[in-house]
């Protein structure tokens, strides 16, 4: 009754953001962000680059929302996302560069599947297919994909909205009711879908081999 409950609650809440968020990052330069995007480069895409300390896998982007893209960047801005780099990276960005690198970045968002794997949806992750859904793919474009995911980038976070390095009063409370193996079972979960997110293809510049 518990987890229904909150499924219904996360599916309520869906339908306001749904609601409250319309088109607001529709006015993202895509163009101009894939010059911003440049310094993002230098982790993002880079095939399984670590974040030195702690050491976790840097996230994939490509397949990413845009929406949420930029939601994350006013995160780390705001410090509302406790990270030394991308709080410096950040700071230096208007709203408007951070609509810009992700209008590029979340140019081609994963597609819904609406099928779970043959095995089923594990029950420790019951309640996050409300919105990151079965198949990974987020429901709502302010919500974060997550498949194809590193497994460890999702135990990350989920334990930074435990100890509340991330500020969000929902995925706290969620992650409230996630014992440590449960997380570990929602991240394996998550990151063995398909189609998934992927590394950030390089940009060829003109000192590049071709």
């Amino acid at each position: 009754m518990l987890l229904a409950s909150r499924i219904t609650a996360a599916l309520a809440l869906s339908a306001i953001v749904a609601g409250a968020v319309g088109v607001a990052r529709a006015d993202g330069n895509a163009a101009r962000g894939k010059d911003l995007a440049y310094t993002c480069l230098g982790c993002h895409a880079v095939e399984n680059y670590k974040n030195v300390y702690p050491t976790y896998s840097v996230p994939k982007l490509t397949g990413q929302n845009a929406a949420y893209i930029a939601a994350a960047l006013h995160g780390y801005q705001s410090g509302d996302r406790s990270h030394g780099t991308m709080h410096a990276h950040a700071a230096s960005l208007s709203d408007q560069d951070i609509d810009d690198i992700a209008a590029f970045l979340g140019s081609e968002p994963l597609k819904q599947t609406g099928k779970a794997p043959d095995a089923g949806v594990p029950q420790a992750a019951q309640v996050c297919v409300a919105c990151h859904g079965v198949d990974g793919v987020a429901v709502l474009p302010d919500y974060p994909s997550l498949a194809g995911q590193h497994a460890d980038y999702i135990e990350r976070a989920l334990e930074e909205y435990r100890k509340g390095a991330r500020k969000n009063p929902i995925m706290a409370g969620f992650v409230s009711t996630l014992s440590a193996a449960d997380i570990k079972t929602v991240a394996a979960y998550y990151s063995s879908q398909s189609p998934g997110l992927e590394t950030v293809a390089r940009r060829a510049s003109r000192f590049s081999a071709r």
